[in-house]
């Protein structure tokens, strides 16, 4: 069993893949725990799939989505197949470095769940956001703590890590493919009881997001109410 299993998921991302992927290897490489990286690809429409299997490095899986299912389905599929003692899934832009994961560590025995912030003091945003993405973010979050989850600051930042007995469970109940994915897994780990902690990240933004900030944002407000309804029926039991 590697001692920790870093999930990639990706859609259309041949350009930024391979850097990614040998900056992460690189640093793993220089710890002294195994290691294994699973790249999932969403049902990309370019190259994504060739660019990792060029690659051709050891311990370095890729996992393929024959259609496009979510972010969520993705980051689903790997935390469910890896095997680490923690798990790890972060960005395919590497939006938050690797090197972030040092702090993560050493609390990691201490939590069940660490999850980086680009909103709480420490956290060091190198390239920010459009003032209107930021603004809706912030919205949302105010939303995501009135409605499902109390007391996280940032919800949505893609670099976050788990015990591996905690990851198991709590993603065996994922039921949300795409963006909101990140509230309903907070939303189960507090209903289990898993402790979770907020830690500052290094964070640049990327200019190609694909997030729609109107309609991606209404989807992810309906979603608050589906985590509620999902529990009331028993659907995390």
């Amino acid at each position: 069993m590697p001692a920790l299993s870093v999930i990639i998921p990706a859609y259309n991302e041949e350009q930024r893949l391979p850097s990614t992927i040998k900056e992460i290897k690189a640093y793993l490489d220089s710890k002294k725990y195994d290691y294994e990286i699973i790249v999932v690809d969403d049902g990309s429409n370019d190259n994504s799939v060739g660019v990792v299997k060029q690659l051709n490095l050891s311990k370095v899986k890729l996992l393929v989505h024959e259609i496009n299912r979510g972010k969520g389905a993705a980051v689903k599929t790997g935390m469910l197949a890896g095997k680490g003692e923690y798990l790890l899934f972060t960005d395919a832009d590497h939006s938050t470095p690797i090197e972030e994961l040092e702090k993560f560590m050493q609390y990691i025995k201490q939590y069940d769940i660490i999850i980086g912030s680009r909103s709480i003091k420490g956290a060091k945003l190198e390239k920010r956001q459009p003032l209107y993405r930021m603004f809706i973010g912030k919205i949302f979050n105010k939303l995501v703590r009135l409605i499902t989850v109390k007391g996280l600051i940032d919800t949505q930042c893609g670099f976050k890590l788990f015990t591996g007995k905690c990851a198991r469970q709590i993603f065996a109940k994922q039921t949300l493919d795409r963006w909101s994915f990140d509230v309903e897994i907070l939303y189960i780990a507090r209903k289990y009881g898993y402790k979770i902690l907020e830690l500052p990240v290094r964070w640049v933004n990327r200019r190609e997001s694909r997030v729609d900030p109107l309609k991606d944002s209404l989807r992810m407000l309906r979603d608050l109410f589906v985590i509620r309804w999902n529990d009331v029926r028993g659907r995390y039991d």
